[in-house]
């Protein structure tokens, strides 16, 4: 039977990244399966503070039981605020909460002050959160990290469903390569300023591809030029579909070491193409798939560490391939099919 179906997403201007790409996927899955499906998307501001129950109260306001007459007969929401929006047919697939008032709160990565009216906009956040989520029919989120958040902050339970990577069917397994890659986001929460750091007390001349665009650029670039790694740090910035899946493909291993990440498509992606993973014990998501010298390198989020992993896959490539294609059969599971049956069984 086609249903109707929207999924609402929220968009901050100017900025793409795995949330999007989400949004689009689910989008495309479903349309294959037959259904009719759009996105719906209101830009979200975040700063100041202040401003963040605006973006809350225009989702609110939203009644999509009915466009121009049709009936709606499923609404899919994402990210904070989205899933405020009103509909008697309603689920969650959430890709996370509006994290600087939650685990971020008190940390650098936060906007939020101590200020009695900050304070106020997280309460207020918290019980947006807490009364859109009982509304829903069924919560699903995109990993077990961003369930244990939701449950620890709001007491709400909810379901891990892992989404694929947008490049699932062209990743392959090439040669292990000369040069580790990096294809998170230029962002301070990715924290690739640890990744320079390590660079620079590796005893072999590692190279890094640094294949992403972000904020953080102008900045990072500064670090490794101060840190005299010029020639083996390249910034490409962001890269074609096609390049990327090449760069995986020809890797020796991937760099990947978030602060506590939601999900971290990168994993998913470095396994697919049978790389090994070298990241940290805090970095959330990651490691629901990461194993340490199973399939990758875990270490302390700390250069001097980073460093020895690092070192360890660039002599040795067998070992990159060894752990590289145990990782495979993790993400082979994850798939549309997966995702479509649990979100369209309500």
């Amino acid at each position: 039977m086609t249903r109707r179906i929207l999924i609402c997403a929220t968009q901050v201007p100017f900025v793409r990244g795995g949330a999007e790409y989400l949004v689009e996927g689910l989008r495309d899955a479903l349309r294959e399966r037959g259904h009719q499906v759009d996105v719906v998307a209101l830009p979200f501001q975040w700063h100041p503070v202040a401003r963040i129950p605006e973006s809350a109260l225009a989702w609110r306001m939203l009644d999509m039981s009915q466009i121009n007459g049709q009936p709606i007969d499923l609404v899919i929401a994402t990210k904070f605020p989205s899933y405020l929006v009103r509909h008697p047919r309603k689920l969650v697939w959430l890709v996370h909460q509006h994290r600087q008032a939650y685990d971020w709160y008190g940390t650098e990565l936060s906007d939020f002050s101590g200020s009695p009216a900050d304070r106020s906009v997280r309460d207020q956040i918290m019980r947006m959160d807490e009364r859109g989520m009982h509304e829903c029919l069924a919560r699903y989120t995109i990993s077990q990290n961003v369930s244990n958040r939701l449950k620890r902050f709001n007491g709400i339970d909810s379901i891990p469903l892992y989404p694929p990577s947008r490049y699932a069917d062209q990743l392959h397994a090439g040669p292990y390569g000369d040069y580790i890659l990096s294809s998170a986001r230029l962002d301070r929460a990715k924290r690739l300023d640890l990744l320079l750091e390590a660079m620079a007390r590796t005893r072999l001349p590692v190279r890094v591809i640094f294949a992403g665009a972000g904020p953080d650029r102008e900045r990072l670039e500064g670090l490794a030029a101060r840190l005299g790694l010029a020639e083996r740090a390249c910034f490409r910035g962001f890269v074609p579909d096609n390049e990327l899946v090449q760069l995986y493909g020809g890797a020796r291993a991937v760099y990947y070491a978030p602060i506590d990440e939601d999900y971290g498509f990168a994993t998913v992606e470095a396994f697919g193409a049978a790389r090994p993973m070298i990241t940290t014990d805090d970095s959330g998501g990651v490691l629901e798939f990461v194993r340490h010298e199973q399939n990758g390198l875990i270490v302390r989020p700390d250069p001097a560490q980073i460093a020895l992993a690092l070192d360890a896959l660039s002599a040795d490539a067998a070992l990159a391939e060894r752990l590289g294609r145990a990782g495979q059969p993790l993400v082979r599971s994850i798939s549309w099919d997966r995702v479509t049956t649990a979100l369209l069984s309500h």
